[in-house]
């Protein structure tokens, strides 16, 4: 991994999708304004006995181009199942980060998922409710910071200071994340073009009314250090509604998107319910 304190040696590049390996079928799927290239690590160290594939969501960097006003779930789900068929996966393991986790909900709700792995799952409130406008809000806060980050270009996202900033929002241990993936994220969130889309339809979304019924078997892993969405808040609904036999797992010592801060549990986490493991809460 490259050291924390080593400037970045390339400009990231945009990837529309990530696919290695070969095996049983893995969907591993970002969260909201990042890329595939947070999914690198954990993808690798899957691949050695799963046939993996991370693609970039609609309108975000290395994704498909979005018109229009409004942009939800739903709707991205349907980008990942015309993705899915082109692949001729009828069915996968999925795993999803944030939207990534809610989108993989969906997918599950629709029949497309083998196992589903949420990690810090957004969509885990009422709808309508306060809770969810005050999400919304929360990511419309970003708006300036956007902008100016993207008049900046390069400066922005190769400042030590922003790099630091944005490591503490995401992660726990920040000194783990090696400079180049905090500049991939920066510069992802940069090339987000769908950030008031995605807002607009996550406020106005409906919610998922049968997660009680899901048959999928469901892991929840919970990031201790949330600081985007702490799950005391943002995930009261997946822990009331999802069904008994789901496996709630809180993940020690970990933020946001904890595949940047520790890939091998993360995938170990993902492989192990693959592998028909499950259980009930525990922390790790």
């Amino acid at each position: 991994m490259t050291s924390r304190t080593a400037k970045p040696t390339a400009r990231p590049a945009p990837v529309a999708a990530l696919h290695l390996g070969s095996g049983d079928p893995v969907l591993l799927l970002h969260g909201f304004m990042l890329s595939p290239h947070c999914w690198e690590q954990v993808a690798r160290r899957m691949s050695a006995h799963c046939e993996v594939y991370a693609p970039a969501f609609a309108g975000h960097w290395g994704g498909p181009r979005v018109e229009g006003w409004a942009l939800d779930v739903y709707a991205l789900a349907d980008q990942i199942e015309d993705q899915l068929d082109a692949l001729g996966w009828r069915t996968c393991h999925i795993a999803g980060n944030s939207l990534g986790g809610w989108v993989g909900l969906e997918l599950a709700r629709r029949g497309r998922a083998r196992t589903l792995t949420t990690i810090a799952a957004a969509g885990g409130w009422a709808s309508p409710s306060i809770t969810q406008v005050r999400i919304g809000m929360k990511f419309a806060s970003l708006l300036p910071f956007v902008a100016l980050g993207r008049r900046l270009g390069g400066m922005a996202i190769n400042n030590a200071l922003i790099q630091q900033a944005v490591a503490l929002l995401l992660t726990k241990h920040t000194g783990a994340v090696a400079r180049r993936d905090l500049a991939t994220v920066l510069t992802a969130a940069l090339h987000c073009d769908v950030m008031i889309p995605l807002i607009l339809g996550s406020v106005r979304a409906p919610g998922m009314d049968d997660l009680h019924e899901l048959d999928t078997p469901v892991r929840m892993l919970l990031a201790e250090y949330d600081r985007i969405i702490p799950n005391s808040v943002y995930a009261t609904r997946y822990l009331r509604e999802l069904p008994p036999s789901a496996d709630r797992i809180l993940v020690h010592g970990v933020g946001h998107v904890p595949m940047l801060e520790a890939p091998d549990r993360i995938a170990t986490l993902i492989a192990e319910h693959i592998y028909a493991s499950r259980g009930h809460l525990r922390a790790v």
